[in-house]
């Protein structure tokens, strides 16, 4: 379990969730079911779902009645608790980080350390996987996906050198998109720059942000007053849905006052700033560096 990935800020985050007698919570992304088994190891809890859309991720489970998997996207997290009878809730934990199982896994193309086929979907059910973004989205989708999942500058001749690459030969294995961005990548901090363009191409693929947005919409309707939300993220566009979401209401920021300017919001932020881990644990797990963890409170 610990290989498959390392849970982040455990500690915090099961604070957090400040666990109820009797309580249900889930764990809306179970990967490897670090947290699920510290949250479980609290005898308070009555139950927990642990949701997950990875097939791989659900072989993590283990013998306890009080744990329930669902093998599908967090965004359809209100539909399954409404079926097992379990709403409300008492609390919601998202760790939204790729786990270090489905890095270290080369056949699943989400690492630029690895030639394998570039696959990058979290559901092996899903129709449209890298390859298809890579050899299919036009020179302006590219662009788009570059711009605004990676963030980079110029990514536009990123995209462009991928069409001109493709007319040559198929963009098929890692090795493909690293020489189709040659001469686009930096002398210096290539190692950084990969990262954003695997990232980019990931949330593409998994439809990651728009599955986010959904998740979240959601938690307002299945929290009790007084419920817990805590999400860890791991990248600005992620960050921005959270804090957006858990200030307003709403992802994209909007604020929504009444008649007497008072704003009308369904959370409450227990932290203005995000949580982040300490150097100990940053050194003892890198990938934990850029976590950033937001908690807030269902209004009554």
């Amino acid at each position: 379990m610990d290989s498959y990935h390392i849970p982040v800020m455990a500690s915090q985050c099961i604070d957090a969730l400040n666990i109820q007698e009797g309580g249900i919570y889930v764990d809306a992304t179970f990967g490897g079911g670090g947290h699920s088994k510290i949250i479980l190891e609290n005898k308070k809890v009555q139950k927990l779902f642990g949701i997950d859309q990875d097939h791989d991720a659900i072989k993590n489970k283990w013998d306890d009645d009080r744990l329930i998997i669902i093998n599908h996207n967090y965004r359809y997290m209100k539909q399954f608790l409404k079926y097992h009878k379990a709403l409300p809730i008492d609390g919601i934990l998202a760790d939204l980080g790729i786990s270090s199982y489905q890095i270290n896994e080369g056949s699943k193309g989400f690492s630029y350390r690895f030639d394998e086929r570039l696959d990058m979907r979290m559901d092996q059910d899903d129709e449209i996987d890298a390859v298809h973004v890579l050899n299919e989205y036009s020179e302006i989708e590219l662009t788009r996906v570059f711009n605004t999942y990676g963030e980079l500058s110029k990514s536009h001749h990123l995209a462009r050198a991928i069409v001109q690459f493709r007319k040559r030969k198929a963009i098929v294995k890692v090795q493909d998109l690293l020489d189709s961005i040659k001469s686009e990548t930096p002398k210096s901090g290539d190692y950084a720059f990969y990262s954003k363009v695997f990232q980019a191409i990931r949330i593409e693929v998994n439809n990651e942000i728009r599955n986010l947005e959904l998740f979240l919409n959601q938690c307002k309707d299945v929290l009790k007053p007084d419920g817990r939300l805590v999400i860890m993220s791991y990248h600005s566009l992620e960050d921005r849905c959270v804090k957006n979401f858990i200030n307003t209401g709403n992802t994209e920021g909007s604020l929504n006052k009444d008649a007497f300017g008072n704003l009308i919001r369904p959370f409450n932020p227990l932290n203005k700033k995000p949580i982040v881990p300490n150097d100990t644990e940053v050194k003892e797990n890198p990938r934990s560096r850029s976590a950033k963890l937001r908690i807030a409170i269902r209004t009554k």
